[in-house]
Order: C-alpha cells, then structure tokens, then sequence
C-alpha cells in the first residue's frame, strides 16, 4: 500500500534519534477530516472541545482554519503514520492574549496525540514527538518562545509539558468567544512556556 501522504509537502521534517523521521504536514481539511473526526471524538479527547461534533463540522473548523493568518493546522506524521493534531497561532490575535503579557516572539502551541493504540503505553514516545514539534515552532519558524494553555484539570497534559521543560504560568480563564464561524466556551487553563534558550541553547 502506498504512502497517502508521500507527495503533500511538509514544512518540517526531521530525523529524530531512537525515534523515527518526524514530517509536519499542513492540514487538508477535506482530506483529513475522517481521521480528525476520529481522534477528537474519543473520550481522551474531551478537552479537545470537540466531543460530539459530526465529521462534516470537523472538516468545516479546520477549513475555517485554514483561512486564517494567524492560525495554523498540521499533521504529524512519524514514519509515515499520522500521530498528532498541531495547532500553532498568534497569541496577540487569539483569546489567551487577554490572559497575559504577550511578547515579541511568542507562538501559542495545541498539540492533539493520536490514540495510543494495541500497543499501549510508549515510554519516551511523547518526548520524541515533542522535541520534533519544538524544533519546528522555535527553530523552523523562528520564534522566541511557545506558549501553552492546557485545561487545569488536564494533569497529563500539564504534567507532559512540565517534564519537557516548560515553566509553569498562572492559571486564567480564557474568555468565551462566540462567533458565526467559532464558538469556544470560557475555559480554566493553566499556561505554561518554553524559550527557544530553555529548549536548545543559545
């Protein structure tokens, strides 16, 4: 069986050791809405805010996405195979901007694991993953600092960004935004950030 994504091109690909090859892909909306749908419906997903959506309003937030500036949808793939969701935006134009100091540099990161699988628990997969997407958002696209707002009863997601070096922010409520084409409900994050220094050095 070929590969379905051996000719979209990616913005980032890279060979991460003891790992495998890491491609980020720009989403196609249309295309990859079936397996968005699956991902974000499963109950793991449930902070993802998009539990019980049908797969055609799946495919029409990303499309939505897609015609923004300031906000970006990817595919990670590893060897291949999709494995994350990845969202990366502009603080400044996004909700969390009220939450706190924005600065020169920053880029706000949602990152959506794929399920796990037969395979069950992968030690040390999510931090090869992660080193990949950091390399991307600070290096690839040239920022100073990533910014995360994971829902505060989200212990893995909090406690998987802290044990990748991210520093703890405070807690905010991220205000509701209600539009014709986005509605998002008043949600309590927990922020976090990483500096490119903090990350690679330099």
């Amino acid at each position: 069986m070929s590969d379905p994504y051996a000719s979209r091109p990616s913005v980032h690909e890279q060979e991460v050791e003891g790992f495998g090859t890491v491609r980020v892909l720009p989403l196609d909306a249309a295309a990859d809405a079936p397996l968005l749908h699956r991902w974000v419906s499963e109950e793991r997903a449930a902070f993802w805010g998009m539990n019980g959506l049908t797969e055609e309003r799946v495919a029409e937030i990303y499309a939505h996405l897609d015609t923004l500036d300031t906000h970006h949808a990817h595919l990670v793939l590893k060897d291949g195979t999709p494995v994350a969701l990845l969202q990366t935006y502009e603080p400044g134009a996004d909700r969390v901007g009220e939450c706190y100091p924005v600065e020169p540099g920053d880029i706000g990161v949602h990152l959506l694991l794929a399920p796990t699988g037969s395979d069950g628990a992968r030690p040390g997969w999510t931090a090869g993953l992660v080193t990949a997407v950091l390399a991307y958002v600070l290096l690839g696209l040239d920022r100073e600092r990533v910014v995360v707002d994971p829902d505060v009863a989200n212990d893995k997601a909090i406690a998987r960004f802290l044990k990748q070096g991210f520093t703890p922010g405070p807690e905010v409520v991220l205000p509701e935004v209600d539009l014709p084409d986005v509605y998002l409900p008043e949600k309590k994050a927990r922020l976090a950030f990483l500096t490119r220094e903090v990350a690679f050095g330099g």
